[in-house]
């Protein structure tokens, strides 16, 4: 359809909807005026979608703004370039910018009000159009309006990604940075900008401490210029819980920010009845340093109350940086602080790189008893001396059989993976609107987590009944033998184990450590006639499930109702009504590198095959050893390539012709062994090869 005829189609629309504006005009209804002035706006904002893009003599506009973007995006859609002639407070003005097309239009500013009305209009195109996907139009302001909902729905809305959409709904090809700026511009629209975020914190500490009353929420500055320096929030709900129906286990990680100001996110975690994390405190800083995470474990010893009857001894897992250890020691000198298994166990593989020895340290690290773990360090000494590494990583600040603190069965940061979603999620987001997400996903979590507890019917929660049940299906193998009103002597084939229900303990050792009964426990309960599901510590019940929900994470009111100073931010240990500026730190140029987090399972050791036949050890499969040993056939010609190039041309004089016929014999021996190989595909360099020949 040629653009001439277009106007054709619509011309009995266009008359029906000038009769319509003309009697609205005429009425003096303020409905209609409000619907003209206020919600145009959100009707030119959606233009973007419209199939409709008629212009009529009469049509209003609230401003020249809305005019210039109604233009644009009609000139885009329509495929024809704009040149604007005429643009200022009263009227604007502009033409087809294809030579001898008549397309023209004048709006001007109507009397006695703000908005803007079509006075003539020539809407017939003679010029063939844009032909190619460049246009004009395109601008960095028209990009971020495009993609405005969109962001607002995902802020992870890659620029690449923004090329191809544009591109397939409005037939336009932009530029990468423009893509960018344009993601940008939409991102500060609709969060706003990352130094408003940073200058709304005391308003936003305010609220959070209004909403949530008995919650901590203080934010911190530093210098003459008053540049951010800490921020920590952490919500009544999760300090009721964490009081009062969580296991005295925390979890101390961090994140580094990838936004426009950088920062490190600090957390503290616990774990519910269900092994389900369960965030307590939240920090962020402008920098990781011994002097922030001294502060930060400072706040958290204010948090609980570590001198209060409620507080029990904690035992805490990290990654045992430095600067973690001595915060710990400073301010919960009476807690166990262990290591992260995820931690260890990396440094133990890039310092032996054996996958035999990596097996036998996480049996070692599993085992209950220091016995069990001695012979599993007995055999890791036969393969290769680690006792250099074991003094630099002590066992009893990992290994289950040492260590003096109760994990559980815990044995790893779970809040690592969250840490770090978090941050990914939210390195495009202002620094409030970072903590409003954080807040949105707790509140989301407590809410689920109330539901679904009031769904349980059993006395303990599903992972602890999961092991109770298996403990009850292997206690039948075992034979009892009871010594006493509280103690049994559990006889197996294998060995013999002491259990004490009044205790709550068996010399496996298992009972303790993970808080619920073993096998050895649940035949000596069963034969009393006891229900071994009472004897597993409180701490697992649907009745803690619950109460560490039970209290909830109210919502904050629009930021248009917040005072902008609230009570004040901390500097220099008073509170000032001051505007927070962003810290000095910024992103360095380029694309921020992305860590791929590795969570690896832990729950058991990798399986190893072993040939039969060559004795050699793989990860997975056969397959994989003699692929080992291919790679090993080819090493081997690349070295016979380089002997005859370095070794062989020298050897060409007369008088070393007895060695170069020696070589030349080796290397044709060589190759007749290779072709072999390749033919009955059998590893070349294997130990039952070597033996064969």
């Amino acid at each position: 359809m040629k653009e001439k005829d277009r106007p054709d189609l619509y011309s009995g629309l266009m008359t029906e909807n000038a009769l319509v504006v003309q009697e609205l005009m005429s009425s003096n209804s303020l409905a209609v005026q409000e619907l003209i002035c206020g919600n145009s706006m959100v009707v030119q904002e959606h233009s973007l979608v419209s199939t409709d893009h008629s212009l009529i003599v009469g049509q209003e506009f609230p401003d020249v703004e809305t005019c210039r973007r109604v233009l644009k995006d009609i000139a885009i859609a329509l495929h024809f370039d704009l040149r604007i002639v005429k643009s200022d407070r009263s009227r604007f003005i502009a033409k087809c910018a294809k030579e001898g097309c008549p397309w023209r239009i004048h709006v001007a500013k109507c009397n006695g009000g703000p908005t803007f009305s079509i006075r003539t209009l020539h809407g017939e195109h003679t010029c063939e159009g844009v032909h190619n996907f460049h246009h004009q139009q395109a601008t960095v302001g028209w990009v971020a309006r495009s993609v405005e909902a969109r962001v607002r729905d995902n802020p992870q809305y890659k620029p690449k990604e923004i090329l191809q959409d544009i591109r397939e709904q409005h037939g336009v090809a932009v530029s990468y940075m423009q893509a960018w700026r344009g993601k940008e511009r939409s991102l500060a629209a609709v969060h706003g900008t990352f130094e408003d975020g940073y200058r709304l914190l005391p308003a936003y500490c305010d609220q959070i401490r209004k909403t949530n009353p008995g919650s901590i929420a203080l934010v911190y500055a530093t210098g003459q210029e008053n540049c951010f320096h800490r921020l920590f929030i952490s919500y009544r709900a999760s300090v009721y819980g964490f009081l009062h129906a969580c296991r005295p286990l925390l979890e101390l990680d961090r994140a580094h920010l990838k936004g426009k100001y950088l920062g490190t996110l600090f957390c503290a975690s616990a774990l519910d009845a269900d092994d389900t994390l369960f965030p307590l405190a939240f920090a962020i800083v402008d920098v990781e340093s011994d002097e922030n995470w001294m502060w930060f474990l400072s706040e958290l010893r204010k948090l609980l109350g570590v001198n209060t009857d409620k507080m029990p001894v904690l035992t805490i897992l990290s990654e045992r940086h430095p600067s973690i250890v001595e915060a710990v020691e400073t301010h919960f000198p009476s807690a166990f602080h262990g290591f992260c298994l995820r931690f260890v166990s990396e440094s133990f593989r890039e310092e032996f790189k054996n996958t035999k020895l990596v097996n036998l340290f996480w049996n070692a690290v599993y085992s209950l008893t220091t016995a069990e773990f001695e012979a599993k360090v007995a055999e890791m000494m036969e393969v290769q001396d680690v006792m250099p590494w074991f003094h630099q990583f002590p066992p009893n600040l990992w290994a289950v059989a040492y260590f003096e603190g109760v994990r559980y069965g815990h044995l790893t940061l779970g809040i690592t993976e969250v840490l770090y979603n978090w941050a990914l999620e939210g390195h495009e987001l202002p620094v409030v609107q970072l903590m409003e997400h954080i807040r949105n996903q707790l509140t989301i979590w407590f809410v689920e987590r109330q539901n679904l507890g009031s769904s349980w019917v059993s006395i303990l929660v599903p992972s602890a009944e999961k092991i109770i049940l298996e403990a009850i299906a292997d206690s039948h193998c075992y034979q009892v033998l009871r010594a006493n009103k509280v103690e049994f002597e559990i006889v197996s084939s294998e060995r013999t184990n002491i259990v004490d229900i009044q205790r709550h303990c068996c010399s496996c050792r298992r009972w303790q450590i993970y808080g619920i009964p073993c096998a050895h426990a649940a035949a000596a309960l069963l034969s009393c006639g006891e229900d071994v599901r009472h004897y597993a510590r409180e701490c697992f019940s649907v009745n803690k499930y619950l109460e560490a929900y039970s209290q909830n994470i109210y919502p904050l009111p629009d930021r248009t109702h917040w005072n902008e100073f609230g009570d004040g931010a901390e500097v220099g240990g008073r509170k000032v009504d001051v505007i927070i500026r962003p810290p000095k730190t910024r992103r360095p140029p380029g694309r921020p590198k992305k860590k791929v987090l590795r969570i690896e399972s832990l729950k058991r050791p990798k399986k190893v095959v072993q040939c039969g036949r060559c004795h050699l050890l793989a990860k997975h499969s056969l397959k994989a050893i003699h692929m080992d040993a291919n790679d090993q056939c080819k090493r081997v010609a690349c070295c016979l390539v380089s002997l005859l190039v370095n070794v062989w041309m020298p050897l060409s004089h007369p008088y070393n012709a007895h060695i170069r016929d020696m070589i030349g014999m080796i290397v044709i021996l060589r190759a007749v062994v290779f072709d072999v190989h390749v033919c009955c595909s059998k590893p070349l360099l294997t130990p039952c090869s070597i033996e064969q020949n």
